[in-house]
């Protein structure tokens, strides 16, 4: 698979999760802040847009919004 697959797939995971959770992304900004986790609402709408970021980010998101299990299937 693409490189870029890979981005669209884990970028909807977390969009997923998000959504599951109820979390809009400037709720996302307040609970990173919380964790100790500087992130602006645009930047994160820009990272999820483009479908590139860390795996820190994406653990640092899940964590933020009680996250305990992602599954990639």
């Amino acid at each position: 698979m693409p490189t870029t697959d890979w981005e669209k797939l884990i970028s909807n995971l977390l969009k997923g999760e998000l959504k599951l959770k109820g979390v809009t992304y400037a709720e996302l900004a307040d609970k990173l802040a919380a964790i100790g986790v500087e992130e602006k609402e645009a930047n994160i709408r820009n990272k999820l847009a483009r479908g590139r970021f860390s795996a820190v980010f994406l653990a640092q998101c899940l964590k933020a919004v009680g996250s305990e299990r992602l599954r990639l299937d």
